[in-house]
């Protein structure tokens, strides 16, 4: 993985940490987003630890033109204070699979690039959610499935909802009497047919569309 962190020391910090563990590998620190974006290149991490605010190109524009146009790319896991949501919704916009708060204890670090770099997309309940219904206001009530969901199959709608709720396989499987098989299998096509990234993508798209409400 790849460390971006304008600080030295924070840098130095979170790789003692990561390259203690036997199933991760620091293979290269930057300073800035530019720096961010050559090291990427180079060694074409599979995670990038990528900080918000940094001098020449900041976390934001590293993490856009990381995953522009959804091509392949590293996985983001933003690192970020409670005070930068403005930020972070644009990161969400553009790909990001987690956020991690920099004073999160050290399992939580861990547990954070293990999900990530696993393909899942974090979804902390003391950050995401606050922040997206802060973000995302619901429309107007209106009838029936909002248009851009109308793809999916009921069924596919209902597992949607689960995700859109910051949900797990699991809890989703129970909430629907299904097996987490086939709720993998379901949550698979859904982001297919919506052309999501990941379960993050599809909390922002539940939340705008109207389909889940803040605080609800």
């Amino acid at each position: 993985m790849l460390i971006a962190d304008d600080q030295a020391m924070v840098r130095e910090g979170l790789r003692m940490i990561l390259d203690a563990q036997d199933d991760i590998d620091v293979v290269a620190e930057a300073g800035d987003g530019r720096a961010a974006l050559r090291s990427a290149a180079e060694h074409r991490p599979d995670v990038v630890l990528m900080d918000i605010r940094m001098p020449v190109m900041d976390g934001l524009q590293a993490t856009e033109q990381l995953l522009r146009g959804g091509r392949p790319g590293p996985r983001v896991l933003v690192l970020t204070t409670f005070g930068e949501d403005e930020y972070l919704y644009a990161a969400m916009r553009a790909g990001a699979a987690g956020f991690l708060l920099k004073d999160s204890p050290r399992a939580a670090l861990l547990h954070a690039v293990r999900t990530v770099a696993d393909g899942s997309a974090l979804l902390d309940p003391a950050l995401t959610r606050r922040l997206i219904e802060d973000w995302v206001r619901r429309p107007p009530p209106g009838s029936g499935v909002p248009e851009s969901l109308r793809r999916l199959t009921p069924r596919e709608l209902d597992v949607f909802t689960g995700l859109a709720r910051g949900r797990s396989n699991a809890e989703i499987a129970a909430d629907l009497v299904l097996s987490e098989t086939t709720v993998k299998s379901h949550v698979a096509h859904v982001l297919a047919k919506l052309d999501l990234r990941d379960r993050v993508q599809a909390v922002v798209l539940g939340y705008e569309s109207g389909l889940v409400r803040p605080g609800g």
